[in-house]
């Protein structure tokens, strides 16, 4: 049995104005740098195997907790979001016959125009996570942990979501064999120098 522990990547200017990332390559800001850097891995963590997205967020923000650079995989990359990056999810939805619906309406064949299913963000995830080799600490995207969490929950994308995916914390999934196990609460980083 392996532990994988997700982490989602800090706070970008895109986040925070409530526009789609996808596989934009948009930096952290600086409010983000300053508090990553506050925090550390829990102690059982800190021998993991640390993973990340190649995108900028996510591997800057794997350096500023551990200290050290990540292993970047391209099956980390964020969902495309083909002709809605850079746009903003409300915008989308206030306007009719848009095609964008609120996650809990998707299914695992809900496609942006130009981008990516659910089921085909697994499609690419599922082969590197049943390829790890030992506890490892994963730093991606909201849309990578949701595909992985859904799986571990059984979730098919129709009605709430059994999680709710925050910062600052990692979502710990247990891979057995085939099988992916959930842990019912997530664990949270530590602060610098406290506990």
């Amino acid at each position: 049995m392996i532990r994988l522990a997700l982490l989602r990547h800090g706070h970008t200017a895109w986040n925070r104005a409530g526009r789609i990332q996808g596989r934009s390559d948009i930096p952290l800001d600086n409010a983000a740098r300053a508090e990553l850097s506050s925090y550390t891995l829990p102690e059982d963590w800190r021998q993991a195997e640390l993973w990340s997205s190649p995108l900028t967020r996510a591997a800057e923000t794997a350096l500023l907790i551990t200290g050290h650079k990540p292993r970047t995989a391209s099956e980390l990359i964020e969902m495309n979001w083909g002709d809605w990056e850079g746009l903003r999810g409300l915008d989308l939805k206030a306007v009719p016959g848009s095609g964008f619906r609120d996650i809990e309406e998707w299914g695992w064949n809900y496609r942006p125009p130009g981008g990516e299913s659910p089921a085909e963000v697994w499609s690419r995830i599922e082969p590197w996570l049943y390829a790890l080799k030992q506890d490892s600490v994963a730093v991606c995207h909201i849309g990578i942990m949701r595909m992985i969490l859904a799986r571990a929950h059984g979730w098919g994308f129709e009605g709430p979501a059994p999680f709710r995916i925050k910062r600052n914390r990692l979502f710990v999934v247990e891979v057995d064999g085939r099988g992916l196990r959930p842990w019912p609460d997530p664990v949270r980083l530590l602060r610098k120098g406290g506990s």
